[in-house]
């Protein structure tokens, strides 16, 4: 599993030490607001073990994510194939951090340094994001490495009850959006451990 460094974050394998905070993230409630059902210890855990087993798998997947100034978990992100269910196909990006990471600029900088492992790395056309539509938090994350949106590629998530969580939108980045990004991306220099 390679790790990715930038500036003030280091994407890495998950940790044993890892599992009590995720846990905490996903039994909170405002974290999962966008997300669905709080999960149990249990189920927390073994989300865990899918993670590592997809990442080790296919080369890529969800990244445990860690300020590198004080060693702290503060949540995930990373790549993800596109469920079949979905009426869209691709590599999906996406991100969850602790309420205490948010508003740091965290999950952009760890968004971008995903982007150019992906585009870099496993040489992807195209990345995709996905999110609720009152999920604005995120979709702002997916403006900002230069995701676009068209409201054609909108749809209803079929795995999601109907409710609030079911209407959502997606974003796509081209290959091309990491040329287009580059200045902002060496702010955050990227380096690719094998």
């Amino acid at each position: 599993m390679p790790e990715l460094r930038t500036d003030r974050l280091l994407l890495r394998r998950w940790r044993e030490s890892d599992l009590e905070p995720w846990a905490a993230m996903n039994a909170d409630p405002e974290v999962r607001e966008h997300l669905g059902e709080l999960l149990t210890r249990e189920q927390s855990d073994a989300t865990v073990a899918v993670m590592q087993t997809e990442f080790d798998d296919r080369g890529f997947g969800w990244w445990a994510l860690e300020a590198r100034e004080t060693g702290e978990f503060i949540g995930r992100v990373g790549l993800d194939e596109v469920d079949a269910a979905m009426p869209f196909a691709g590599v999906d990006i996406g991100w969850r951090l602790m309420r205490s990471a948010w508003g740091h600029g965290y999950a952009t900088e760890a968004a971008l340094a995903c982007l150019a492992f992906g585009f870099e790395a496993l040489g992807l056309p195209e990345v995709v994001a996905s999110t609720t539509v009152n999920n604005l938090r995120s979709q702002e994350v997916m403006r900002r490495i230069g995701m676009n949106r068209d409201p054609a590629d909108d749809f209803e998530d079929p795995s999601v009850p109907e409710g609030p969580l079911r209407q959502c939108v997606l974003c796509r980045a081209p290959a091309e959006t990491l040329t287009a990004y580059t200045t902002r991306r060496d702010t955050f220099r990227t380096t690719v451990y094998r």
